[in-house]
């Protein structure tokens, strides 16, 4: 079984978002999946296996972290779809079937690749009771992202103030399913981005994930309103830091970036 470890929404190694990818014959049970996932150890390991020709997708795909399975992953998505363009497993757009539905990935002639996924349904919230002292600042805007995501998006005073942040994870866990996307808008956009944001999700053992695609699903809707434009790129500044460009499509958003693999080896267990 071979085990690949891929940087995803960067274009070189040792930065992005690192995920797990394993293409399988067929899924084995749930129970050995997330042991594997826990070895992997990254934010998210990505399961794949090719579905009979003719359906309304090409491969089933499946996402776990270190503790659970999750709905909907776009840095892992990302990740699989290289790794099936890169050993030629597959050609062309590759259409995935996932507890989201059927996700679409588009190679570029740039060698990035297009991912198409359903945008997360917005509503704006009071702010709970323990956020702001969770999270080290006063939020601007509080909203709930839907059940996809199960975050709650945090629009922060500036791009300084998302920088700095030191959120006490054990009480952000009390707030939201999956965690806590904090966001402002970029400083000075002629540096290459849009708006900044980090995302913390201690509810799925991950306390700051690198760079989330699934989190743009929320984060180009919020943005593209303000700023009046459906394009946009998101810089996500965690320690290893990646860019999200994003496409506001009404109810589908559209994420692009590249993707590395920088490990390829054998799992013998």
């Amino acid at each position: 079984m071979r085990i690949r470890i891929v940087d995803a929404f960067t274009d070189r190694p040792f930065a992005g978002n690192p995920a797990g990818v394993l293409l399988l014959d067929a899924f084995p049970d749930d129970d050995r999946l997330q042991k594997i996932a826990l070895e992997v150890n990254h934010a998210e390991t990505a399961f794949a296996h090719r579905l009979p020709e003719g359906g309304d997708a090409d491969w089933a795909l499946r996402w776990f972290t270190p503790a659970t399975e999750v709905a909907m992953c776009g840095h892992a998505t990302l990740a699989t779809a290289h790794v099936l363009h890169t050993t030629g497993a597959h050609e062309g757009p590759v259409r995935f079937a996932t507890r989201s539905g059927v996700l679409v990935a588009t190679p570029r002639e740039d060698g990035s690749i297009t991912l198409d996924f359903p945008t997360a349904p917005l509503t704006p919230v009071a702010t709970p009771h323990g956020v702001a002292e969770a999270l080290g600042t006063e939020p601007r805007t509080v909203l709930d992202t839907g059940p996809n995501l199960g975050d709650l998006l945090v629009e922060v005073a500036d791009e300084k103030t998302v920088h700095g942040l030191a959120p006490d994870l054990k009480a952000l866990a009390a707030h939201s399913e999956r965690g806590i996307i904090a966001t402002a808008r970029a400083e000075d956009p002629a540096r290459g981005y849009d708006f900044v944001s980090r995302c913390f999700f201690p509810n799925v053992g991950i306390d700051e994930d690198p760079v989330t695609g699934s989190a743009h699903t929320a984060l180009a809707p919020f943005w593209s309103e303000r700023l009046g434009r459906p394009d946009l790129t998101g810089l996500q500044a965690s320690g290893r830091s990646g860019v999200v460009r994003t496409e506001l499509r009404g109810d589908r958003t559209l994420l692009n970036g590249q993707a590395v693999t920088v490990i390829e080896g054998e799992l013998l267990a």
